[in-house]
């Protein structure tokens, strides 16, 4: 089976004899790391994970809150 090197779609034999498939080389496996390591590659998950935790709200409004329970609230 014949694959594209993901960096430079160079054809690649998809093979125990292809050590670095699906790259062509460690030169294109050493680009693409990079590539994912400075963030010019993501997966799309969503909202990050930094949108999320900026909503949540500040420790004196949870605090806040549970000041305003009775203390059954707690034996739940």
């Amino acid at each position: 089976m014949k694959v594209y090197c993901p960096s430079c779609k160079k054809t690649v034999e998809w093979a125990d004899t292809s050590p670095f498939r699906p790259f062509c080389s460690k030169n294109c496996q050493l680009i693409d790391l990079g590539e994912w390591a400075d963030e010019q590659k993501t997966i799309p998950c969503g909202p990050s994970k930094d949108a999320e935790t900026s909503q949540l709200p500040d420790i004196e409004d949870i605090e806040a809150l549970l000041s305003q329970q009775g203390d059954d609230f707690f034996n739940n």
